[in-house]
């Protein structure tokens, strides 16, 4: 058996191409999706659109955990709801790379209100309404880092 000894250090994760701005995003797919049974067709049109899955997993937010992935809205009216919301089942969060991540994942989800959303779009195709409007993307790539980083270490991108 060999043993291993390590020093305690901290080390910063090299840059990867998965991590470099304008390459990765940030998704959800929301408690609604989930539940009705869309996760697999929602990953598909993603993966179809030649984004690669980088990092994935199924968890189930605490209000808590909610509020502070939510904290920028804070102030905004629609806040507790929206953390009660997004705590009331489980979600799928992903980290999705692709060039030009963020802008191409924001035309495959299409406008929030699903009513406004492009044909062919994930939100005209899988949303409820404009408030479970199915899936989560980052706004920016600044976020994207952000949030992605919310629900996985360096360790958990492939």
């Amino acid at each position: 058996m060999r043993i291993l000894r390590f020093q305690t250090h901290t080390f910063a994760a090299p840059k990867t191409q998965a991590s470099m701005a304008g390459t990765i995003t940030f998704t959800m797919i929301k408690p609604e999706a989930v539940a009705a049974g869309n996760s697999g067709a929602i990953l598909n049109k993603m993966e179809g659109a030649g984004f690669r899955i980088v990092a994935l997993k199924k968890i189930q937010l605490s209000a808590q955990r909610a509020g502070k992935f939510y904290e920028v809205h804070a102030e905004r009216p629609f806040y507790g709801e929206l953390v009660e919301y997004m705590s009331s089942g489980p979600i799928f969060a992903a980290v999705l790379e692709k060039e030009n991540a963020m802008s191409d994942f924001r035309a495959l989800i299409g406008a929030t209100d699903p009513t406004e959303a492009a044909d062919g779009t994930i939100r005209k195709e899988f949303a409820e309404s404009k408030a479970k409007n199915a899936v989560h993307g980052s706004d920016s790539d600044e976020n994207a880092a952000l949030e992605a980083s919310f629900f996985f270490s360096d360790l958990e991108r492939f």
